[in-house]
């Protein structure tokens, strides 16, 4: 047989195998060993910077959990010359105070024996090193909910209240002195040199021995949506790369005329959204009475649970009680969990309360933590609790947070606390389970309102994509 010959045999041959039985990867998908790679992808990283500028506070043991910071007010100053021979009538002391209540946060992770034995990356060291970034970004969390909760807020351009601000009311330099110049103007305290007695600066002294770094500054948390708008100004660009050398904080960015600017993804923000109008009254199901109800919803990434989207508020809905109840359907949106207020006014100030709600823990039976989709009944008026402000529809809000020293403190009951189960035990004979763990006993506090001012503004950037990773 020639070659030609045999090469035709083979392709002959050949044809035969792969028609009309080929085998294809589906057939053997079962014999096919995964690659899995050694490293685990890193995580979204989060800028915790609020936490660090409260003043650090203790409560005492085996004294309850209210801590009562205490603050004299200055006197008057005489308002005229003694009379020769004639006592002045004198003044009295005024006691100003505030309060704060420390409570326990804390979380787990539990892992099977199996779990751990058969997945690829060792898991307990997994959930250890969560359950470290964890507990400080919950810190963190808590502490920007304190400050955006003070009291003295100011709206860029002069707009009435957030649902005023509009597009191109985006954070200036004209803000920051004019929230700079109000806090220099009341006194408020300033970070490195207020706190001294003598307040003889030395001439010169922002050269030689002394940085621009130790000057006397207040500070700026500022979310990096905003900072972006702030870098497209040319003066602060400049007053920003010259301070490059003298940075004192982490992610800061500069100074800028007495307010040192940090920068942190966890500045919360709000969304405004249209009411998605999906409510439906009925007679049965519930206990509201006869009367005019106001629903309202809230979104919250999962991750970090901060009400981030806020809906406008419904139109009345009217309830034929005393058993009445209320159908809402929540957004559907993924990565997010929602909350369901009700009111009888325009101004719902309580939770609903709904069986689709937490059956545990502190908001047990309260229309919150509830899924993404899903259809709950408001089935009364519940605790009480205010939503955040909603922006007008389709605005987002961004604070700015301007903070003096002494404005704000972190309440410690007890220091954070790490706990690694390994080992059986009553509840788990067989050893069955790993438990990695942590807790901590404090809470955040205003110690001064008028030491922390709260700009809100939008920005010309937008997030791009919902942030939830």
């Amino acid at each position: 047989m020639n070659i030609k010959t045999l090469s035709l045999s083979l392709l002959a041959l050949s044809g035969a195998f792969l028609a009309p039985g080929i085998v294809t990867r589906a057939d053997v998908i079962a014999d096919t060993e995964l690659h899995i790679a050694d490293e685990v992808l890193p995580l979204a990283r989060r800028t915790l910077v609020a936490y660090q500028f409260g003043q650090p506070l203790k409560l005492d043991t085996n004294a309850g959990v209210t801590y009562t910071a205490s603050r004299y007010e200055r006197l008057p100053l005489p308002f005229a010359q003694l009379q020769e021979g004639v006592a002045p009538t004198g003044q009295g002391m005024s006691l100003a105070q505030v309060t704060a209540t420390a409570q326990q946060w804390g979380d787990l992770v539990r892992i099977t024996d199996v779990a751990n034995l058969t997945i690829k990356h060792p898991l307990f060291q997994q959930a250890c090193q969560l359950v470290a970034l964890q507990l400080p970004e919950t810190l963190e969390r808590n502490t920007m909910n304190t400050l955006v909760s003070a009291t003295q807020v100011n709206y860029t351009n002069g707009r009435a209240n957030r649902a005023a601000l509009v597009a191109t009311d985006t954070l200036n330099t004209h803000e920051i002195n004019r929230i700079v110049g109000s806090l220099l103007t009341y006194g408020a305290p300033r970070f490195l040199g207020d706190e001294r007695e003598d307040m003889m600066i030395e001439a010169g002294s922002f050269r030689g021995d002394r940085s621009p770094a130790s000057s006397e500054h207040y500070i700026a948390l500022i979310h990096p949506l905003v900072a972006q708008d702030m870098g497209e100004n040319a003066s602060v660009q400049n007053a920003w790369a010259l301070a490059q050398s003298d940075r004192l904080y982490n992610n800061e960015l500069g100074p800028w005329r007495g307010c040192r600017f940090v920068e942190s993804n966890m500045v919360p923000f709000w969304v405004g959204v249209a009411d998605p109008a999906t409510n439906t009254a009925s007679a049965g199901g519930g206990a509201l009475a006869t009367g005019t109800y106001y629903i309202q919803i809230t979104g919250s990434p999962s991750q970090t649970s901060v009400e981030q989207r806020i809906y406008q508020v419904s139109a009345a809905v009217s309830v034929t009680g005393p058993t009445g109840s209320i159908s809402v359907v929540i957004p559907t949106l993924a990565n997010y969990v929602f909350n369901v207020y009700i009111g009888t006014t325009t101004s719902p100030a309580n939770l609903g309360t709904s069986t689709s709600g937490p059956t545990v823990g502190p908001f047990a039976g309260q229309a919150t933590q509830l899924e993404s989709g899903s259809t709950v009944v408001i089935t009364a008026v519940g605790t009480a609790q205010t939503p955040p402000a909603a922006p007008a529809t389709g605005i987002t809000v961004f604070p700015t947070i301007f903070i003096a020293n002494y404005s704000y403190g972190q309440v410690l009951l007890e220091n954070p606390e790490f706990h690694y189960l390994t080992g059986a035990d009553k509840s788990d004979p067989n050893n069955q389970t790993r438990v990695v763990s942590w807790k901590v006993f404090y809470g955040s506090i205003i110690l001064n309102q008028n030491f922390l001012v709260r700009n809100e503004s939008s920005s010309a950037f937008s997030t791009g994509y919902d942030v939830t990773a």
